[in-house]
């Protein structure tokens, strides 16, 4: 996957005035363009001129929200509106080769709720209320959990947008909360300085629900939100749908203007192959027109669905064994079992979730953690207090995350990180044997995994005369939170490094190497 970016002249006719302007938000990098609009819809002009944006890569750590009418049932995961009509192995063949049989979600849909004829997805929708949604106190809460950006998900596979609409009469300023939800969320993430974006996966609705007669919905007064595909499953997304999916797109970017817009799979088929060049291209001259420059992310799970170097790259509960020079992100969720909440949620542990932020920043990712409300806009107390805890090792961990970057290998240590979408669960726990590197201006981090049994650490990979040491000339150390001055001494065999007598906090230990 990994091409070389097209270097391509730029004709002088198209060349743009490009100037830095101050960011009206913490971290974006805003430009003044004049000019003809810069992207054409084709991946020569988008590769011959877009870039990643510096300030994405610096703020490492953002949060994810999946909230919705799915939220109602609390069951199986933010899935339940596919499954609870999934009756057959032929229908859930198409993406989950591995299910025997119907769905648990169907059978639990029947016993609580009722036959899916009567008591159909739509139903749900006017018991989501989000009474207790305040916009402002979750945006507190992320910027205490460390994160410097937002994206909550706009409209999920299910179709009901989460924004104010002028193109569906499915969304939650017409139905269920009858609130912007979106909206109270950019604008208050706003007046906080947090960057701002969008999710979308809406390019899933149109093979989302199984279409039979015996469900509500196959029934032509519900096609706008269960779409208007017929039985045949194979059937291929129709002009008329691809059409809706760009002007539902559209509104999200016009309307909202989101500093980052995240697609998930189904974006990635043939069949959306000429809304891939025309969406970027859209998009990024909104961004110029706009003043600042955006981050467009993908899955990219066919990999050349967007080419290399065009979109930021996104990796679901997953992470890469080693740097990748092009900017990159995790989105994965608290919750081991779903992203969104469900009465029996798991979550991982805050240092898990850590030791994960730390080994995605030292291979030049970021992090994009999801939280799961409940239906009435709280956010459970065991999903809080994960997130404050990740917000206090930032505190005191901060400088060797936010504004870093790789260094020349991403650490050491004998655990190995599986690789692709989904294998989080493959991985093991990281140890005080595995340390990961990050570094800015005139300081090296070594970022220790995990507090030592006898106190002391040894990077090998500092030795004497390594291969990665041999321009470092250490002038001193400290450990972040400690106030204890640090015993070292570099070696053939290592930089050893005794650890402070009283551990600072409770995970990952930040060994800072000015040099």
């Amino acid at each position: 996957m990994n091409l070389k970016k097209l270097n391509l002249m730029i004709p002088i006719a198209a060349v743009l005035l490009v100037a830095s302007c101050k960011s009206t938000q913490t971290g974006s990098s805003n430009v003044a363009v004049t000019g003809k609009p810069k992207y054409e819809a084709n991946w020569e002009s988008i590769k011959a001129n877009y870039k990643d944006p510096a300030w994405f890569n610096k703020a490492k750590f953002g949060i994810f929200i999946h909230w919705g009418a799915y939220s109602v049932p609390e069951y199986g995961s933010e899935w339940y509106p596919r499954n609870m009509y999934m009756d057959s192995i032929k229908f859930s063949a198409q993406l989950k080769p591995d299910l025997k049989g119907p769905a648990k979600e169907y059978f639990h849909h029947k016993e609580v709720w009722g036959d899916q004829k009567k008591f159909g997805y739509k139903d749900f929708i006017p018991m989501f209320k989000g009474e207790k949604f305040n916009a402002k106190e979750w945006i507190d809460l992320f910027k205490k959990s460390g994160a410097k950006y937002v994206i909550p998900v706009a409209e999920h596979h299910d179709g009901f947008a989460m924004y104010k609409s002028t193109v569906t009469r499915w969304n939650a300023v017409d139905m269920g909360p009858k609130r912007d939800i979106l909206g109270e969320l950019f604008k208050a993430g706003r007046e906080e300085g947090m960057i701002m974006g969008a999710s979308s996966h809406f390019a899933f609705n149109w093979s989302y629900y199984n279409k039979k007669d015996k469900f509500d919905t196959t029934d032509p007064q519900f096609s706008d939100l269960y779409s208007k595909k017929g039985k045949d499953i194979n059937q291929p997304p129709t002009a008329e749908f691809k059409d809706l999916w760009w002007r539902r797109t559209k509104e999200i970017i016009d309307v909202y203007k989101p500093d980052i817009l995240w697609f998930d799979f189904m974006l990635d088929i043939p069949e959306f192959a000429d809304q891939r060049p025309k969406l970027a291209a859209y998009y990024y001259n909104k961004g110029i027109e706009w003043g600042k420059e955006v981050v467009l992310q993908d899955k990219n799970f066919s990999h050349e669905a967007f080419p290399e170097g065009t979109v930021v790259y996104d990796l679901e509960r997953g992470k890469l064994p080693g740097i990748r020079k092009l900017p990159w992100q995790t989105d994965t969720s608290i919750g081991k079992n779903s992203w969104s909440y469900v009465s029996n949620w798991e979550s991982k542990t805050a240092n898990e979730i850590v030791d994960d932020l730390v080994d995605i920043i030292s291979k030049n990712g970021c992090l994009l953690l999801n939280v799961g409300p409940k239906s009435d806009g709280t956010i459970p107390q065991d999903q809080k207090d994960i997130l404050l805890q990740i917000g206090g090792w930032l505190d005191m961990n901060g400088e060797a995350v936010y504004d870093t970057h790789y260094w020349k290998t991403f650490g050491e240590g004998p655990t190995e990180v599986k690789k692709g979408h989904h294998s989080e669960g493959n991985n093991e726990g990281l140890s005080s044997k595995d340390i990961r590197f990050t570094e800015k201006d005139n300081k090296l981090y070594a970022i220790v995994l995990d507090w030592p049994a006898d106190g002391y650490v040894n990077i090998e990979t500092l030795a004497k005369n390594a291969t990665y040491a041999k321009d470092l000339k250490i002038k001193n150390i400290s450990v972040l939170g400690s106030k204890e001055k640090i015993q070292w001494e570099q070696t053939d065999k290592g930089l050893k490094v005794k650890m402070p007598s009283v551990k600072p906090g409770d995970f990952a230990y930040t060994i800072a190497i000015t040099h």
